[in-house]
């Protein structure tokens, strides 16, 4: 990412209340790794894996903490957490989407559903019935909007997304292409002939600042809405089932899933393939390591892990094998303190 007429790296430095030391006059017109930025480049350390290739780097300025300052063979920008201050920056030279206001001759429009006049409705859009798209926002092509839909002001729909029915969406909204809200929850009941389905006649409401990712999904609720509170960031190919309620500034990682009915609190972290059980509660600031299978609530916060890491085959099958044995183990444990008790009360 490039901008012709760049940035002096003390404008930088006023503007997001940095330190800068060395040289300040350089200009940036980019960002760059630490091992393939130019003099032009701002490149940032955070990661310590990464140090090595700060005493070979040829960046224009380097983000990073004080300690590592001295390291720096270029000009550097102190700050107390780089890849924040990475991320604010960075953001000078991200393209702006340039998304004229007005209705591509090719989308249809239900007449009873309310477009603002500054929107930006693409190729191929279908809005439907009882659908109100405030100021500012952008639907990119192909974007299927369903009955009783609100899409919030200055939120965009990238391309390919289907918001099913009874979606409420905050302001600044971004939702990555692919994505599916309000489909219905998986709601089946038994019955002695097969499945009855449930009807899922809630909705889901998303909060202002949420990000979603390419190809996730999110149910809309049973009875209740599904609720992702403000600023909740979902990677791709993320599953959020009916009825799910998330707090306010919670991320998860790629195809992680939230299943029905539970509860996620304000601040939390959830990673990669991480599974949470249906009608569980989970606090306000748990982090949930990749792989997790979380098959009870949390109330407390902290960092909770589950599964087996990565190992050479012959020692995991060796381990496998061994945990089968853990019960008949556990029982010959238990039968030997037993007797060692009758044992010690013997000869008292």
């Amino acid at each position: 990412m490039e901008r012709s007429t760049g940035y002096r790296i003390d404008e930088l430095a006023r503007r997001f209340n940095l330190e800068a030391r060395g040289d300040p006059s350089g200009v940036i017109r980019g960002v760059a790794p630490l091992a393939r930025a130019g003099s032009e480049h701002l490149a940032f350390l955070a990661n310590p894996r990464y140090a090595a290739d700060l005493a070979r780097t040829h960046a224009g300025v380097v983000v990073l903490r004080a300690q590592q300052a001295d390291a720096s063979p270029v000009p550097v920008l102190i700050a107390d957490d780089p890849y924040l201050s990475y991320a604010r920056i960075a953001a000078l030279f991200e393209p702006a989407s340039a998304s004229a206001p007005g209705i591509h001759p090719s989308a249809q429009i239900a007449a009873n559903s309310r477009v603002d006049a500054s929107a930006s409705i693409g190729a191929g859009c279908i809005i439907e019935a009882g659908v109100d798209v405030e100021a500012g926002v952008t639907l990119g092509p192909h974007c299927v909007i369903g009955p009783d839909c609100k899409i919030g002001a200055g939120s965009r729909l990238v391309a390919n997304i289907t918001l099913v029915t009874r979606v409420s969406l905050g302001k600044r909204v971004l939702i990555h292409p692919g994505a599916v809200l309000g489909a219905d929850g998986f709601g089946i009941a038994r019955d002695a002939d097969g499945w009855v389905k449930v009807p899922q006649l809630g909705g889901v409401r998303i909060g202002d600042d949420c990000e979603i990712g390419a190809n996730t999904t999110i149910d809309r609720g049973a009875l209740e809405d599904t609720v992702l509170e403000e600023d909740v960031r979902l990677d791709n190919q993320i599953q959020i089932a009916h009825n799910v309620h998330i707090g306010a500034h919670s991320a998860l990682a790629g195809c992680a899933a939230v299943a029905g009915s539970a509860n996620i609190g304000r601040n939390c972290l959830i990673g990669g393939g991480a599974g949470v059980l249906g009608h569980l509660d989970v606090a306000d600031g748990v982090t949930i390591t990749a792989m997790t299978l979380v098959t009870r609530s949390i109330r407390e916060p902290g960092v909770y892990s589950s599964g087996a890491p990565i190992e050479e085959n012959r020692a995991w099958r060796r381990n496998a094998a061994r945990i089968r044995q853990l019960d008949a183990m556990a029982r010959r444990i238990q039968a030997l303190e037993q007797r060692l008790d009758t044992l010690t009360k013997d000869r008292t």
